[in-house]
């Protein structure tokens, strides 16, 4: 049975060799299909214009300056082709950006370079940006869940509450959070429910809405 992604047309911009050939080694392997690679922001928006992708994987901070040439350039490539779907690679969790990128739209995500290292999970993440849902790194989510204020509107909320809203954050359906907690989707649904009750955000079936309503409200806590 052939993978969802399977023939994915994917660009990659990485400054790293080593790590950017490894990206396209695993992503050929495994059913996608690599148009494109780029060693720097500037000649990864010319690939990008001739090859049109279904998805760009970019490094947040690249050549010359290394500070947020990847970002520039994934806000160009959603403005100029507003479908495909882009995932940020950073090598520290920065609120800000990630915030950004989530405002452009369905298809985006936002990864530690850690992440790769769990094969399974990478190819995951890539498949549910692919598919138009929104990313959101589990180490972003956890350090804005842990941060500690005197007035906490998390506190409200229980522990296992706590999980699923993280879980929510990744952009994880109930199905998904039911496998990943070993707990029954009905009884997600419930959680997600008290959540979304307990924290005034509205309901809704749109995963990038539900990501970006959580992910805003614990960015602005």
């Amino acid at each position: 049975m052939p993978n969802v992604t399977d023939g994915t047309r994917v660009v990659l911009a990485e400054d790293d060799v080593l790590l950017r050939e490894g990206l396209a080694s695993l992503l050929d392997r495994s059913g996608f299909q690599v148009v494109g690679q780029s060693g720097d922001a500037a000649g990864l928006l010319p690939l990008v214009r001739e090859h049109r992708p279904d998805l760009v994987v970019v490094d947040i901070r690249m050549p010359p300056t290394h500070t947020s040439e990847g970002l520039d350039a994934a806000r160009v490539i959603r403005e100029e082709l507003p479908g495909t779907g882009i995932l940020v690679l950073s090598a520290h969790a920065e609120v800000e950006h990630a915030m950004e990128l989530l405002a452009g739209g369905r298809g985006i995500g936002y990864l530690l370079k850690s992440r790769i290292a769990d094969v399974a999970e990478f190819l995951d993440t890539l498949e549910r940006i692919a598919k138009g849902g929104s990313v959101v790194d589990p180490a972003l989510v956890q350090e804005l869940v842990s941060a500690q204020r005197r007035d906490d509107p998390l506190a409200v909320l229980s522990s296992r509450e706590r999980e699923v809203l993280a879980l929510m954050a990744e952009g994880r359906s109930n199905a998904g959070i039911a496998r990943r907690i070993w707990i029954a989707e009905g009884t997600v649904e419930k959680h997600v429910r008290s959540i979304l009750a307990k924290l005034s955000l509205p309901e809704t079936d749109d995963d990038h809405r539900r990501v970006l309503a959580v992910v805003t409200f614990l960015e602005a806590r």
